[in-house]
């Protein structure tokens, strides 16, 4: 084990960037989070209608429509075949999830993210064991079996069980079933397995994941060669296996994280006090200047002089 590893994760990137540029694209992240609730809470809680409807489907000040191409799928294998705004709306999600990614919905935008993300903190605070880790097909299975239901049963089958839909009927209409369902996913995420419903079960998050895959929005490690192994960019990593291939591929590799299921989500960049990652294009692939030798040995023992 490295000197770096011996240190609480994060605690280089405090010290060098300060806590908020630490914490730079989590709060970003919080706030995009609160704002797309906000679109669709202010309406049936205040009267002040931004947004008609939920994630699932919406009409944005009455002009835009949006519709979540899991729910339009469903419904057609349901048969129940899609009006022209909401095949409209369908198109406009895919377009944009097509240049940010799939899964930036799992990060920036999902209610249910702070909650197993919360889960991930206390998980760690308490040191509790990494737990049951289903494989993460397992998520492809189940958004295969919500499809099949929904053909089999003429109904949008996955929407009567998602936590998603949960957290919206619980806010509205304060439903304890909606808030049962929510506190069994962070339970499940604390005591059974680490980050176990967004990385290994939630079929939603695998159907964004297939569309987000030739996305344009990435996340490179163009700064890789300065990498000093201390391994907190693996450590807050919600999909750390999508890692490896960019920071620690051969010299010829790209640095660009093209893996469909990284969610976009920064954490690696706000951990990394070295300032390896960055967001990019998927046709971005430069690599930086490896530093000096001087450079890093003044580095570490800057380092050491700290301990």
């Amino acid at each position: 084990m490295t000197v770096h590893t011996q240190l609480p994760v994060g605690f280089e990137a405090l010290e060098a960037k300060g806590r908020i540029g630490a914490r730079r694209y989590l709060l970003l992240r919080r706030a995009s989070q609160l704002f797309f609730l906000a679109l669709f809470l202010t309406g049936p809680l205040f009267g002040i209608w931004i947004a008609k409807g939920t994630l699932a489907g919406s009409l944005t000040l009455g002009i835009l429509p949006l519709t979540d191409p899991l729910v339009a799928l469903q419904s057609m294998l349901a048969g129940h075949w899609l009006t022209a705004t909401a095949l409209t709306g369908v198109l406009i999600v895919l377009a944009a999830y097509a240049l940010v990614g799939g899964r930036t919905y799992c990060s920036w935008v999902c209610p249910i993210n702070p909650v197993t993300d919360a889960a991930h903190w206390m998980h760690r605070r308490l040191d509790l064991p990494k737990g049951w880790q289903p494989r993460r097909s397992t998520r492809y299975w189940l958004l295969a079996a919500a499809l099949l239901v929904s053909f089999a049963t003429g109904t949008i089958a996955w929407e009567v069980a998602n936590p998603v839909t949960m957290v919206h009927r619980g806010l509205v209409f304060g439903l304890s079933a909606a808030w049962m369902v929510v506190a069994a996913v962070f339970l499940f995420d604390l005591f059974v397995a680490r980050r176990g419903w967004c990385g290994r079960l939630c079929p939603v998050g695998a159907f964004y994941g297939l569309i987000g895959k030739m996305a344009v929005l990435r996340v490179s490690a163009p700064n890789r060669a300065a990498c000093d192994d201390c391994m907190d960019c693996y450590a807050v990593c919600p999909e750390n296996q999508v890692i490896s291939p960019a920071l620690k591929g051969a010299p010829e590799t790209s640095p660009l994280i093209l893996a469909g299921d990284c969610t976009n989500c920064g954490a690696c960049i706000d951990v990394c006090a070295q300032d390896v990652f960055k967001f990019t294009h998927r046709f971005d692939q430069r690599l930086a200047e490896p530093p000096s030798q001087f450079a890093a040995e003044q580095s570490a023992a800057s380092l050491m002089h700290k301990e």
